[in-house]
């Protein structure tokens, strides 16, 4: 798992951060940088970069690279919150449907890592605290 992961981000990873600050995706690694849930994504880059279930989102949390980035990103897209520094519509920043990719993102590591405050409070700011949906059914439906 982890290796696909770091390949596809030690490209693009200050990219990223830097379009995040600012506020606006405009370069494709949504899939790689905030992955989702295996069944939501039908491309082969989602299938390529989903993650199994709440073990795997936790073990991807708990990689030492891997979870660091995971923090740093969200707390840049953070940043964009309507108390944050700089806000920003969560649809201004990623567009659609990388929008709702993030929300899917953030409802499996909040579910994955439920003692990190930093992806509920991502649910929060950008989501009124609403999970997605879909994540969640396919979490009951595998039981995680």
């Amino acid at each position: 798992m982890v290796t696909r992961f770091l390949a596809a981000q030690d490209k693009v990873y200050p990219q990223v951060l830097q379009q995040l600050r600012a506020g606006r995706k405009d370069t494709h690694w949504m899939w790689f940088i905030f992955p989702q849930l295996a069944g939501l994504g039908h491309s082969d880059m989602a299938r390529h970069y989903a993650l199994q279930g709440l073990a795997e989102a936790g073990a991807y949390a708990a990689h030492p690279v891997l979870g660091a980035r995971l923090l740093e990103t969200t707390r840049a897209v953070l940043l964009h919150a309507p108390d944050g520094m700089a806000p920003r519509a969560l649809h201004a920043i990623f567009g659609a449907p990388d929008d709702l990719k993030f929300i899917s993102s953030m409802t499996l590591f909040a579910r994955a890592v439920p003692g990190e405050p930093l992806f509920a409070r991502a649910l929060d700011a950008f989501n009124s605290g609403a999970e997605d949906p879909r994540t969640l059914a396919l979490l009951g439906a595998t039981g995680g």
